[in-house]
C-alpha cells in the first residue's frame, strides 16, 4: 500500500472519529430532578439519527434535537447523572450531571422543609385552606425513612429551627406559630399573625413571621409583637430567610411573572434585592452568601441562585418545586408539591442565625 493511500485512509478514521461520534460541549444546569430539562451544547448530536439521550439506563424523552443543540427531560427512572448522546451508532463521552434522588413521597409542602443539626428532615402536608390531613408534619430520618411527626395542625405551612433545635411551625389557617419539641409536643409560641406563612429566627431570636396580606412581624424572644415591614400582598404565601448580611429576605409570588425578591434592613427598609423571577417560593443561602430561590428563570423552571453580584442563573431545573434547604453531609433537599429529592451537591448551606 502506497504513503498516499495509507495517508488518506489514515485521515477518513480521524474525519470519522472526530465527525461522527457526538461531542458534548456544555450541559446547564447543574442539577435537576425527575421532571426537569438540561440544555446540551456540542456537535455531532444527529448525523445519523435523531439524538438519543441517556442517563446511565435511563433512556430521557428529548424535547428538543438538533445536530449542535438538544434539550432533554429526566426520566422518573433516572437514578445516575452519567448523560450519554448517541446519533445511531455511535455514543458521546458520559457528561457527569447531578440527577436528585426521590426520598420521600406523598407528602404536600407549600413551603421550605427543616432540617434538624442531626440531618433529619421535616416536611408538611399541608392540605387545602381548612383542610383537616391525618398527618400535619412528616419526619425522615437519616435512612430516609419517612413517618409522620405531628397531627392536629391545620395546613401547617412553614418551618424553622431556633438556635436551641425547637421547632417552628406555622399555620396560615389559624394565624399561628405553634412551638415543638423533638418528641412532638406542641405549644402556641404566638398568635394573631393574619394570614400566617413564611417564618425565619435571626442571630437574636427574633422570630419573623410573614402574613401574605401584606405584613411581616417580627416577635421578640420575650414576645413582643412588632410590625417590621410591609410589602405587596402574596396571592399564594411569604416565604422568609435571614442572609449573611442580617438582612431579611422576601419572597411572595403575585400574578406577575416578574416579580421581586425583597430585602429588608433590620430596620425595616424594604428594597428589591432582584426583579425578574416568576412565581418565587422558598429561599436559602449557602455558606458563601449566594442566595437560592425555587422559582422561574427565562421561562425555565426550578431553583434560580443569585450570586453576591445578583447576576442569576439556572442552578437546578425541575417542576412543581416549592422550597428547598441544605443539609449538614452538604446535599440539598428540594421539595416539590407532593416528594422530597435529595441533590448531593457537595455545597455547604449558610449556619444557623
Amino acid at each position: 500500500m502506497g504513503s498516499g493511500m495509507l495517508q488518506s485512509l489514515l485521515s477518513m478514521a480521524i474525519r470519522k472519529d472526530g465527525e461522527g461520534r457526538p461531542q458534548i460541549a456544555h450541559v446547564s444546569p447543574a442539577a435537576a430532578i425527575a421532571g426537569g430539562e438540561f440544555q446540551i451544547r456540542g456537535k455531532g448530536f444527529a448525523r445519523s439519527a435523531r439524538p438519543r439521550v441517556s442517563f446511565g439506563e435511563a433512556e430521557a424523552p428529548v424535547v428538543i434535537g438538533s445536530d449542535s443543540f438538544v434539550i432533554a427531560r429526566v426520566p422518573e427512572t433516572a437514578s445516575v447523572g452519567e448523560l450519554v448522546i448517541r446519533n445511531g451508532d455511535e455514543s458521546s463521552p458520559a457528561w457527569a450531571c447531578e440527577i436528585g434522588i426521590q426520598v420521600a413521597d406523598g407528602v404536600h409542602p407549600v413551603a421550605n422543609p427543616a432540617v434538624d443539626a442531626a440531618g433529619n428532615i421535616f416536611t408538611t402536608f399541608s392540605g387545602s385552606r381548612g383542610q383537616k390531613t391525618p398527618v400535619s408534619v412528616f419526619k425522615t430520618d437519616l435512612n430516609y425513612d419517612t413517618k409522620p411527626f405531628l397531627s392536629d395542625l391545620m395546613n401547617a405551612t412553614a418551618l424553622a429551627f431556633d438556635s436551641g433545635g425547637l421547632l417552628h411551625i406555622s399555620s396560615r389557617y389559624e394565624g399561628i406559630v405553634y412551638q415543638v419539641t423533638p418528641s412532638g409536643s406542641m405549644s402556641v409560641y404566638v398568635e394573631g399573625m393574619g394570614v400566617a406563612t413564611g417564618i425565619a429566627f435571626d442571630g437574636e431570636e427574633n422570630l419573623y413571621v410573614g402574613d401574605r396580606q401584606g405584613t411581616i412581624f417580627k416577635i421578640s424572644p420575650s414576645r413582643q409583637i412588632y410590625v417590621f415591614a410591609t410589602v405587596e400582598p402574596s396571592i399564594a404565601a411569604y416565604h422568609l430567610a435571614i442572609g449573611p448580611d442580617k438582612h431579611l429576605y422576601v419572597t411572595g409570588p403575585t400574578t406577575s411573572s416578574f416579580d421581586s425578591v425583597y430585602r429588608v434592613a433590620p430596620t425595616g427598609d424594604v428594597e428589591i434585592y432582584y426583579r425578574g423571577l416568576g412565581r418565587p417560593q422558598g429561599l436559602a443561602f449557602d455558606a458563601e452568601g449566594r442566595l437560592y430561590v425555587a422559582a422561574s428563570l427565562g421561562g425555565r423552571r426550578g431553583v434560580v441562585r443569585l450570586g453576591q453580584d445578583r447576576k442569576p442563573e439556572l442552578f437546578l431545573s425541575g417542576p412543581n418545586i416549592v422550597g428547598l434547604a441544605f443539609t449538614p453531609s452538604r446535599s440539598i433537599i428540594v421539595a416539590t408539591n407532593g416528594a422530597l429529592y435529595r441533590v448531593d451537591a457537595g455545597i455547604k448551606g449558610k449556619p444557623l442565625p
